[in-house]
């Protein structure tokens, strides 16, 4: 079972760190495998859980895209980063389930607004009106084009570069930013009432982190 630890801090590790991990996995050291879930584990799940808005499904999304990144360890590159790797791998096992998913339904609901379910993989806002800034931020995103939605997230909480997001969604790097450009102004209308001076957020990655 996938196992996820909620209060684990937010890690990232730097490329040589996690190319060393990688090294060592590849020589089959367990400890080096887990410790390359821990560091990713919650940063995969939130971005997952974000497009497909269900628990069950996302933690066997994330389960799934490990096994598949740690079976192919030998393909994997050294020339990019794992996290790039495993995020491309879940994105597309996200694409299939959303494909089976209107297979079933008849159709895909991307504007689903589920503010009312707990974010497990966010940290507890320290004040009511950061509460409500954020809540209102992420039912902004929830509205987005599932494209758009899974580029804003690894642009604002992931930091990726555009060129590192085309090469995560598999599509050119114009198309990145264009996803990008187009979400920014969608959530500029849609924020509208409840943020009147953009300026009062210092960044929509910190406002949603």
């Amino acid at each position: 079972m996938f196992a996820r630890q909620a209060d684990s801090g937010v890690t990232k590790l730097t490329r040589r760190a996690e190319k060393r991990l990688v090294t060592e996995a590849r020589k089959g050291c367990e400890e080096a495998a887990r410790e390359l879930v821990r560091v990713h584990q919650d940063r995969l799940f939130a971005f997952v859980w974000r497009i497909l808005r269900d628990h069950h499904e996302s933690e066997e999304i994330c389960q799934d895209a490990f096994l598949r990144a740690f079976s192919s360890l030998d393909s994997f590159s050294a020339n990019y980063r794992f996290s790039t790797w495993l995020f491309t791998i879940a994105y597309r096992l996200c694409l299939n389930q959303l494909r089976r998913r209107k297979s079933v339904t008849g159709e895909i609901d991307f504007a689903a607004m589920a503010a009312s379910q707990p974010d497990v993989a966010e940290h507890v806002a320290e004040t009511e009106e950061a509460r409500r800034l954020k809540d209102q931020i992420w039912i902004a995103v929830d509205q987005l084009s599932m494209p758009q939605r899974a580029a804003v997230l690894l642009f604002y909480r992931e930091g990726l570069s555009c060129e590192a997001i085309a090469k995560t969604l598999g599509i050119p790097t114009a198309t990145a930013k264009s996803h990008l450009h187009r979400a920014r102004g969608r959530l500029r209308e849609l924020l509208a009432e409840t943020v009147q001076d953009f300026s009062q957020i210092q960044s929509l990655r910190e406002a949603a982190s």
